[in-house]
This record gives C-alpha cells, structure tokens and sequence, in this order.
C-alpha cells in the first residue's frame, strides 16, 4: 500500500497514462481499466495519454478511446508521430521532403506540420521518419538505407522492440529500426518517444504546481521515461514486464509503485511501493545465501514483491527466488514466479 495508507491517486493531480498494456491491448479494453479512467474523470481529475505507438494520430487515439467509453479529448493524447513531425518542423524549412517510413498516421502528421512527406530516396529527402506501421516492409526499409547514406538525417519515433498483443508480445517498431541500423552500420540520429523524456515532459506541465503520475507496462519504456523527466511511476502488471523483469531492473527502470491493474489507483490494498525498506517487510523474510534467496513468512503477495525488490536490488543474488513455506509459494505463485 501507500506509505500512508490513503489512495494512491489523491497525492497526484495529473495522470499520464500509456495506452497499449495499459488501457487496451490493441483495440479491446484491458478489464477494469475504462472504468478506471472513466472513475477519475468523475472526480474531475486531470489526466493524459502519452503512446510511443506511430500508427494513429491523436484525434484517432481520442476517438478509439471514446469507443471503449473513455471520454478523452484530441488534446489529452501525446503521440511520438505527432512529437517526431514537430521536431522536424522545428530544424527544417517549410515544405522540405521527409522520407515517412510507417503508417498513414506518420505521414499525416509530416503534413500537418507543413512538411512534404515522401516514399522514395529518389525524391532526396532531407530527413527520414520512422515510426511503426503494420504494412512496412523490406522495400520500405531500402529506401530508408539509400536516403541515410546519401545524407538524409534519420529520426525515429520510438524504439519500442514488442508491442502487446492477445497473442503475446509483437515485433515493434525497435526491430524495424534495428533492421536498418544494422544495414547502415549505426544507430538512428535522434529518437523521439518514451523512454526519452519529452513525453513526459510535456504532459507534466499540464500539472501547474501539481504532482504527476506516470502510469505504464513497461520497464524500458515507461518506467525509463518516468524516471527521466523526474516523475513518480506506477506499473502495472497487465502488459509486457513482468515480476522477473521487474526484480531484475536495473536503477533506471524502477518504478515508484506497482499494481496488479488500475485498481491500484485507488485501493491501498492494490498497490505497493517499492522497494521495502528491508527483505523483512509486511510479514515476509527474504534471506540470502550460497544457495540462492529465499522467500518466508506470510501477508499480501503486493508486500512480499516489496520485499523481494528490497534484496534483488541492495544483494543482486542470482536466479528466482525459491518458497520456503505454503503461504510464501503460493505468493510467489500469485506474483507470476516459478515455486
């Protein structure tokens, strides 16, 4: 729970949220979480939307939320098209040709910000935008090479190597970009979306004098940017990381906070923050030993994973934690760990 036992979402102001794992997987909403969003709307609490997803604008996100029941407004979503196409926009003149690799929604945002998007190295573009598309191919990514090679600077929207799926974890738009880095020899110029923290950024200034709350599913994204632009996280575990990744985390991807699902928001009994102050915490004992770590004791699966950071993160010991009684298997059973 919270370190005072009150709700998670009354000691933030703003809300900011990632969409895929989070609020839907692809198109359909993740249980709990519309009524989540929908719960903080009624309490008239600000919140945002930050994707690293290239394939749709914000007023396309906006409308794909409000068909779920979340009423959310073109200006509440922060897209990494829409922050890529600005950066753009902001270093070129006017009408310049930008090679778009990615979906329509790239381009229209390329387009938007007064630009000329193009699908050929022969058009010699200045610059090349990558971002995901579900269409892109190796034709796609020829162009790309050509375009770097004769001096087009290289922008990517996102690096995101998986995105989440009911059938498990998808190539992203990182291994599209790491196709091409590895045809070109070297890393894009510059990368817009999360884990950079532009996102964030933008979206926290929205808060005033307020606190704001990051609020993702994955580590190396999320978490990562949270942490870079200074902000408070919570993850939640309905998306890509996982309890072995999260103990696993190295200082930069930990989070503030961790939930099972959205209702951590708002039930103290759903949410920890991490780590404990020691592997002796909310009625679980973590030892360590030339065997391994081991997990005793008895109490809320949340605080035995608090207490599990605590000595992951201080002692480093290798391999899973093991049980060493029924409550403690059936805890770690709970968290997603073999017992």
């Amino acid at each position: 729970m919270t370190d005072t036992g009150e709700r998670l979402i009354d000691d933030y102001a703003l809300v900011v949220f990632d969409l895929d794992g989070v609020i839907y997987l692809i198109d359909r909403p993740i249980p709990g979480a519309v009524e989540a969003v929908v719960r903080l709307h009624g309490e008239g609490r600000a919140v945002a939307y930050a994707t690293n997803n290239a394939s749709r604008r914000a007023s396309e996100v906006a409308d794909l939320l409000t068909g779920m029941g979340v009423p959310a407004r073109p200006e509440e979503v922060l897209t990494s098209a829409a922050a890529a196409a600005q950066l753009l926009s902001e270093r070129l003149p006017t009408g310049v040709p930008v090679l778009v690799i990615g979906a329509e929604a790239l381009r229209s945002e390329v387009r938007a910000v007064g630009l000329n998007p193009v699908t050929r190295a022969e058009d010699s573009p200045v610059a090349v935008i990558q971002g995901y598309g579900p269409q892109v191919g190796w034709a796609d990514l020829a162009e790309a090479a050509v375009a770097v090679r004769a001096g087009a600077a290289w922008i990517a929207t996102n690096t995101d190597r998986t995105l989440p799926s009911a059938r498990g974890p998808l190539p992203g738009n990182g291994a599209l970009v790491a196709a091409l880095a590895t045809a070109l020899g070297r890393e894009p110029d510059e990368v817009v979306g999360k884990p950079a923290p532009e996102l964030f950024a933008t979206a926290a200034r929205r808060a005033g004098d307020g606190r704001t709350l990051v609020v993702g599913d994955r580590l190396d994204t999320d978490i990562e940017g949270a942490n870079r632009a200074g902000l408070d996280s919570l993850l939640v575990l309905t998306g890509v990381s996982d309890v072995p990744e999260l103990l696993a985390a190295p200082s930069h991807r930990r989070p503030t906070h961790v939930a099972r699902n959205l209702a951590g928001l708002f039930d103290p009994a759903e949410v920890v923050r991490v780590p404990a102050a020691s592997g002796d915490s909310g009625g679980w004992h973590v030892v360590t030993g030339a065997d391994g770590w081991q997990l005793s004791g008895a109490g809320r699966p949340l605080d035995a994973l608090a207490a599990l950071c605590a000595v992951a993160w201080w002692h480093r010991p290798t391999g899973l934690p093991t049980a060493a009684s029924p409550a403690a298997a059936q805890a770690l059973e709970a968290l997603g760990l073999p017992t």
